[in-house]
């Protein structure tokens, strides 16, 4: 049987906290999924709540570290098990997240936690210590501002990209953002729930904000507007080579495992070095080809489906045959 790409990934990977300005930090993990941390005058803030409540821990003892201020909120930039399920750790403090994220957990929540604990054990150490689905105490529309005392914060569902709900955390006056999965940096984008289709204009609408330092949702901190400017280059080349080799095999009739041979070719000298590459493809060409075919809303994975696709897509092809 074939297991998934990312059930041999068992090496464990080095945290940076990096200062991206005065009480403002990265939490980055060589591609693992990234955290974001802002110190108010009298509380903290932080993006996006790690996988299980273990390593919660470890981000709350980053943040020890230096400050002794509490925890007082949780930005939750989307909905999936790896960025919400650790929320738990933060004991008091409220959690925020786009209204249509809240939808999203409510639709399929449950669903995406089985699926990603079978696909990247990994990342979900200490899953015993989960007590459930994180749910949002505090919902939003389009944009919040939250002010920490002097400091301003601003919570922005940006547009669909990576999900429907995706939201990034803009600090206007230090022009630091916290992107979560719009963006990566040397890491492959996961598109099993995608909206390959708004992508490109979501990433305009990120650009547009100006960052001069941003955490993408993996990889490395951005520390200066050439960096970020690389980060989003990247990640839309991604999604637009993507998406345009799998329009065109649908339109030429093409099988979707005939499609996804050809992406793995096709892509695999440009951006195969990423991180997850092989673990991603078969769950982002699948979403690219039914959007390509008219399904404007993903499929909730579960974890039956995810191994039935992830079988057929991983098959070797068969071998050409010798002329006669």
């Amino acid at each position: 049987m074939t297991a998934f790409a990312s059930t041999a990934d068992l090496t464990e990977k080095q945290v940076s906290f990096d200062e991206l300005g005065p009480g403002l930090y990265g939490y980055t993990a060589e591609g693992d999924p990234n955290s974001g941390v802002v110190i108010g005058d009298e509380s903290v803030l932080v993006v996006d709540a790690q996988a299980t409540p273990l390593l919660a821990n470890d981000v709350i003892a980053r943040i020890r570290s230096v400050t002794d201020k509490p925890v007082r909120y949780v930005v939750l930039s989307h909905y999936h098990a790896v960025r919400v399920l650790g929320a738990s750790a933060y004991k008091g403090a409220e959690i925020i997240a786009s209204e249509v994220t809240r939808k999203l957990i409510a639709e399929r929540g449950a669903e995406d936690m089985a699926s990603e604990i079978g696909r990247f054990p990994r990342l979900f150490r200490g899953k015993e210590t989960i007590p459930g689905l994180t749910w949002p105490s505090i919902t939003f529309e389009k944009r919040m501002t939250l002010w920490l005392g002097a400091r301003e914060v601003q919570i922005i569902h940006i547009g669909r990209s990576h999900t429907a709900g995706d939201t990034v955390v803009w600090l206007p006056k230090e022009r630091v953002a916290f992107a979560g999965d719009t963006v990566e940096y040397g890491a492959t984008p996961y598109c099993g729930d995608a909206h390959f289709t708004d992508w490109g204009a979501t990433l305009d609408a990120l650009e547009q904000l100006g960052a001069e330092r941003l955490v993408p949702g993996r990889g490395r901190s951005l520390m200066n507007k050439k960096e970020v400017a690389e980060g989003i280059a990247g990640t839309r080349a991604f999604v637009t080579d993507l998406f345009a080799l799998v329009k065109k095999g649908v339109a030429r009739g093409a099988t979707l495992k005939q499609i996804y041979d050809e992406a793995m070719a096709t892509l695999r000298p440009r951006y195969g070095h990423w991180v997850i590459f092989e673990h991603c493809m078969p769950f982002n060409v699948s979403r690219a080809y039914d959007e390509a075919n008219g399904i404007d809303w993903p499929r909730i994975w579960t974890a039956a489906r995810d191994l039935e696709m992830w079988q057929a897509l991983e098959q070797a092809a068969p071998e050409p045959k010798a002329n006669p």
